[in-house]
């Protein structure tokens, strides 16, 4: 057998990339995991000890506990061989993985058994990596959920913790930061391991804090247990994702898993809807509660809103005559609120208010360029791609880059993805007709789905709302995707606005299980480009 690398070495980075672990990791007794789990270790186990963790064989490095859990189709135990020839040192399963292993040949290491090993994974990540051990160096850890608005609000919140000078991390949907090194995404949070890794690597380079996105299925999938956010926040709950969760009460519980005493020390509530107006008044940790459009009796409010180039200028008025004067230059009320959410999260950590401000008015923290998020492309006609992948997402970035020049046009391009909630796609369609001019429909990922089929929903949508409600607005179905971003620049005058959503930041559009390389920055750029319009300088992002 080849000599394996030693564990958090380059060679094991080099031979596993994309997974994230500190380069020293102090050993721990498998007597101790046992201990942890309530089950007896078998006597060739007695001097094991474990220096990291995985659930997945691929990337297995010397000396981890590998978890072998059950899959759709397959058992990770069936995997097991793979997982000790990289270096597994021990493997923990339930009563089926272990009639798996005894039917094959002796597994060389100690496998250890309980009911339910998916539920161990996180606290177990916890205590390998010390990734919140009490006794080191702490990192404070902000948790963004909501369905809109997470993304930006951890840019924010990360910008705001430079402009006071802090060591930053990030975990999210574009990429993931230990320090400067931005790292593409895949999920919108890691599995339990990987973050467990991440955040101990941030403690390790020294970082002060970090701030993740927690989505429904990062909960659901327990991709976050074991974590112990010391500020939560909450932005907003709309339709989305009930092809997992079914009904939006179930969305909201599991949303609301993140605002309990085993997960977060303290929260901050967007109440603009009734989902965060629930969530304050149920919730069993400190909240502070937030409201945007003053509506709704709140801690801190915002008032003063004042148009300033694309951005707001406004101001946050708390308890005890309490104020914030802040500003961001990305457009839309919702951007207000990304803001106003950040910075009410970064108060809530314990930043005193006159150093708040300082930042504020020193670095202007909420003007940071976040990648396929309301993305300025070019200026003339204005071009904008966004994430904006629901109706109400959908709608706010319509009515946030609808131009006030008498005689401008807004034009979208957006579709919708396949096997996903396709009760929100009529819907679509009809925000779109209603809010833009010109609406060109097109594919967005349609995974295993026919893309026709589809457009079909959308296009019904969209229809109904033109005929019912006498909209002018022109319908087209145009495809592929790039075809239509093309279609959109070759309609689009000086003083018309582009608007392409849904995707993003995203660079691989999914047809039938085949990756094909596609972005909408680089396509709408291209198109822009070949009509003698100027463009903006391209994202560090974008492929």
């Amino acid at each position: 057998m080849p000599e394996l690398p030693t564990p958090g070495s380059d060679a094991a980075r080099n031979q596993n990339p994309g997974r994230f672990r500190p380069a020293d990791v102090a050993p721990v007794p498998l007597s101790a995991v046992g201990q942890a789990l309530g089950v007896a270790v078998p006597a060739p186990g007695a001097g094991v000890e474990i220096t990291g963790i995985s659930i997945n064989s691929r990337t297995v490095e010397p000396g981890d506990l590998y978890v072998a859990l059950p899959g759709a189709s397959r058992h990770g135990a069936d995997f097991v061989t793979d997982a000790v020839a990289a270096g597994a040192a021990a493997v923990l399963t339930d009563d089926a993985g272990a009639r798996l292993l005894a039917l094959s040949a002796d597994t060389p290491v100690p496998v250890l058994v309980v009911d339910r090993p998916r539920n161990e994974v996180g606290p177990l990540s916890a205590m390998i990596y010390r990734s919140q051990a009490a006794d080191d160096r702490p990192l404070r850890l902000f948790g963004v959920t909501g369905t809109n608005g997470k993304t930006t609000t951890t840019y924010f919140i990360t910008s705001l913790l430079r402009a006071l000078g802090q060591q930053t991390g990030l975990i999210g949907t574009i990429e993931i930061l230990a320090g400067a090194d931005p790292i593409p995404s895949l999920l919108t949070t890691p599995e339990s391991p990987e973050v467990h890794g991440l955040l101990a690597l941030m403690k390790e380079r020294g970082l002060d804090a970090a701030a993740m996105e927690v989505s429904s299925h990062a909960i659901s999938y327990q991709r976050v247990d074991g974590l112990l956010f010391d500020v939560a926040g909450f932005t907003n709950l709309t339709q989305d994702h009930l092809d997992l969760h079914n009904t939006m009460e179930e969305y909201f519980a599991t949303k609301a898993e993140l605002f309990t005493p085993g997960r977060a020390r303290r929260a901050v509530v967007t109440v603009d809807d009734e989902w965060g107006q629930r969530l304050a008044g149920g919730s069993a940790v400190p909240i502070t509660t937030l409201s945007t459009s003053g509506h709704t009796p709140a801690d801190w409010t915002v008032t003063g809103s004042l148009p300033q180039g694309l951005g707001t200028r406004f101001t946050l008025a708390g308890p005890g005559g309490e104020v914030l004067n802040i500003h961001t230059g990305l457009p839309g009320s919702f951007n207000v609120a990304n803001a106003a959410l950040a910075a009410l999260m970064v108060l809530a950590a314990g930043v005193e208010p006159g150093d708040l401000q300082a930042a504020l008015d020193s670095a202007d923290p909420f003007t940071v360029a976040v990648p396929g998020r309301m993305q300025l492309i070019a200026r003339q006609p204005a071009a904008v791609v966004d994430f904006a992948h629901n109706t109400d997402a959908l709608a706010r970035a319509l009515e946030a880059v609808r131009s006030a020049e008498p005689g401008s046009r807004l034009i979208v391009v957006f579709g919708a993805t396949g096997q996903r909630d396709q009760g929100k796609r009529p819907a679509m369609g009809a925000i779109a007709a209603r809010l833009a001019d010109t609406v060109i429909i097109t594919d967005d990922d349609p995974h295993d789905e026919d893309a026709a089929a589809i457009r079909a929903d959308v296009l019904a949508g969209a229809r109904r709302a033109i005929e019912e409600e006498s909209l002018a607005a022109e319908l087209l179905e145009v495809f592929p995707r790039d075809e239509a971003i093309r279609r959109a620049v070759a309609l689009a005058r000086p003083q018309d606005t582009i608007l392409v959503a849904g995707r993003g930041h995203e660079v691989w559009q999914e047809v039938k299980g085949v990756n094909l390389a596609l972005d909408d920055r680089v396509e709408l750029r291209t198109a822009l480009t070949a009509r003698g319009f100027n463009v903006l300088p391209a994202d560090r992002i974008e492929s």
